[in-house]
């Protein structure tokens, strides 16, 4: 417990950030939903209307809703010029306030719905314009059935906020993420610790402006008001007070390598002056994006990546041509500045139990061929979408009875357990070693190499400063480091590491 108390003190920033974006989108939800509550009241083709839309936003997985808003960002680009930001609170907010759009409307078209006719018909009886009916009327009425409307929304918000995370926005869902990732159950606990008590203060203080509003009683709401203003004044006093346009923002995908080598560039960073942030979590399409347009400042990525989703090339012209490719491309295409290779490769291959490999008696992919519709095959969320896997399926004509996703942390424990018969898994992964799995040879090349690469973002390509912090870092670190680095932290048990302390151990074995 005391380890999720050091935890919970030391997320006063994500807090700080996750009560500025839910309030912002909460409030943003407020000023679309009632103006349209009110025209809704009025308009039995509007209502329809506007209640199927907002029903059909809340269909969408809020986690799809979050990571649409970025190519549409991106394609507005076109209209509103490259300073419109693609990551971060921007598209955080507006997905978040069409989440909270449903609740406050339907209950605000509710309210008045049910308003009684006969103090409205009085109302018209003593010449109250229509302004004043509105709100010397019926809204003093529907007041508190909007309010629990409000509830229900900030309740959802505060709790899809977490997923923000996903597009680079910081938020509560920082630690979450990152524990599921590395398995560190007690981060994990205190993201969700912190998200939920924070929805249950602001249900508790909106239900106290609701029972004001009730029983007409200023006192009490009033009361309500000025505890959530107090709140989110305080937030974002803490907020901007971290706020510096030379901080250095650093991006990591979701698994223990891109944490651990996060946090080694960041500390390098520190070591030189530099402030840094970290952005943790992103997808591997968000991440070089991000780079390309200076929402991030720096990555790590791989040559494979690269060649397959950004240069779009299905070819394997060898190692050292594909590095020098990219690097050009780069330079030429997107401004990114490919500071070097660390050393090591991180490719695909697929992996299997040893025991379960003997048992069939495959060592390669194509002897794999014969056995695969009747074997399951487990990948992370993105490899059956990518070019990678679909150049291995053409190559050898590799089809399996099932195909199964789960996140990178897992996939080893589904290989373990049985649930899969074969994963995609990755050569600098140190539970290869650890499980004792066998690595099927890929005769005919299907597979692009893997190198490791810093990504210098636009902004900062011509920063000598960085560059001379970072060099350090090219061609030190061995797949043998980088494997026993992430096994220090995806292990169970005694010797388990966080990213930070990882980082910190893999600079002393490199000699940093």
């Amino acid at each position: 417990m005391s380890e999720i108390f050091e935890i919970l003190l030391g997320l006063g920033d994500k807090f700080a950030a996750h009560i500025v974006l839910a309030a912002s989108a909460i409030g943003l939800g407020i000023i679309v939903a009632l103006p349209l509550a009110v025209w809704a009241s009025r308009s039995a083709t509007v209502s329809r209307i506007a209640l199927g839309f907002a029903s059909l936003v809340q269909t969408i997985p809020a986690l799809a809703l979050l990571a649409l808003f970025f190519p549409i960002l991106l394609s507005l680009r076109a209209v509103f010029g490259e300073d419109l930001p693609t990551l971060g609170f921007l598209p955080a907010l507006l997905a978040l306030a069409l989440y909270a759009l449903l609740p406050i409307l339907r209950n605000a078209v509710t309210a008045q719905a049910n308003l009684d006719p006969g103090v409205l018909e009085a109302a018209d009886g003593v010449g109250m314009t229509s302004w004043q009916k509105l709100t010397l009327v019926e809204a003093p009425l529907a007041a508190p059935f909007i309010m629990a409307g409000i509830r229900t929304a900030s309740v959802w918000t505060i709790g899809a906020a977490t997923l923000s995370t996903t597009i680079g926005q910081p938020s509560l869902g920082d630690p979450i993420f990152a524990g599921l990732q590395t398995q560190n159950w007690a981060l994990v606990l205190a993201g969700c610790i912190a998200s939920a008590g924070l929805a249950l203060v602001v249900d508790a203080l909106l239900g106290q402006i609701e029972n004001g509003f009730a029983r007409r009683s200023r006192i009490q709401w009033g009361a309500g008001v000025a505890a959530v203003a107090l709140g989110l004044s305080g937030a974002l006093i803490y907020q901007s007070g971290g706020e510096d346009e030379d901080t250095i923002v650093i991006a990591s995908k979701q698994f223990s390598e891109q944490y651990i080598l996060a946090q080694l560039i960041g500390s390098q960073l520190e070591e030189a002056g530099f402030d840094v942030e970290y952005r943790d979590g992103l997808g591997s399409a968000v991440v070089h994006s991000a780079v390309a347009n200076s929402s991030i400042d720096i990555s790590v990525d791989y040559t494979g990546t690269i060649w397959t989703n950004e240069l779009d090339r299905t070819d394997n012209p060898g190692r050292e041509k594909m590095y020098e490719t990219i690097v050009e491309w780069e330079r030429e295409n997107t401004g990114v500045r490919v500071l070097g290779r660390l050393g090591f490769e991180n490719a695909y291959a697929f992996a299997m139990r040893e025991d379960r490999a003997s048992e069939l008696g495959v060592t390669s992919l194509e002897e794999l061929v014969p056995y695969g519709p009747q074997l399951t095959v487990g990948g992370d969320p993105e490899f059956f979408e990518r070019p990678e896997w679909i150049a291995v399926r053409d190559a050898y004509g590799l089809r399996f009875g099932e195909t199964r996703n789960f996140s990178p942390t897992f996939m080893y424990n589904a290989l373990r357990s049985g649930e899969a018969d074969v994963i995609s898994a990755y050569t600098s992964d140190g539970r290869i070693a650890a499980d004792r799995l066998v690595v099927l040879e890929d005769p005919r090349e299907a597979l692009p190499s893997y190198d490791a690469m810093i990504m210098m973002s636009p902004r900062i390509a011509a920063n000598e400063e960085i560059v001379a912090a970072l060099e350090p870092l090219v061609g030190a670190i061995s797949v043998e480091a980088m494997r026993e680095a992430n096994f220090s932290v995806d292990r169970e048990g005694e010797g388990k590491l966080s990213p930070k302390q990882a980082a910190e151990e893999l600079a002393e074995r490199i000699g940093l």
